[in-house]
């Protein structure tokens, strides 16, 4: 589903979609495009981005593709996911203990669309770092 998204094929296209979406939150999708794991969070961001589209941009950026960031983001993961508000980075506190990045595929499209909420709310507001509605850590998993 990845090719419903648009996608952003040099390290300059990745900065100027950040740099220049002044009102909405930049969802960067990191990861390969024929990753499974990718192709389930793909998935959801394609299905909630007509939703999202007053607040929310998404775009899909494949690693092998833009190896720019892989070092600066720590893109070691399969798939990852980024938020990004008026040229900064905004952490989200997961209860996972790294808060720069989603690094998972969250299947669960009301959860992804709650934390790009969250995401947008916080962000507004001028904070760098803001916390999930729901915890995802371990010990909440059964």
């Amino acid at each position: 589903m990845a090719y419903l998204l648009p996608h952003l094929h040099s390290g300059w296209e990745v900065d100027q979609a950040i740099l220049n979406e002044e009102d909405r939150v930049v969802v960067i999708r990191w990861g390969r495009d024929h990753d499974s794991v990718c192709m389930v969070q793909d998935e959801v961001l394609m299905s909630i981005a007509e939703k999202l589209k007053n607040f929310a941009v998404i775009y899909c950026v494949d690693i092998d593709e833009v190896p720019d960031f892989s070092g600066m983001y720590e893109l070691y993961d399969p798939c990852t996911t980024m938020f990004f508000y008026r040229n900064k980075h905004i952490m989200v506190d997961l209860g996972t203990g790294n808060n720069n990045k989603i690094n998972w595929a969250l299947g669960d499209k009301s959860e992804m669309i709650d934390i790009i909420e969250i995401v947008y709310r916080g962000a507004r507001k001028g904070r760098g770092l803001v916390v999930s509605p729901k915890d995802y850590s371990t010990k909440y998993r059964y």
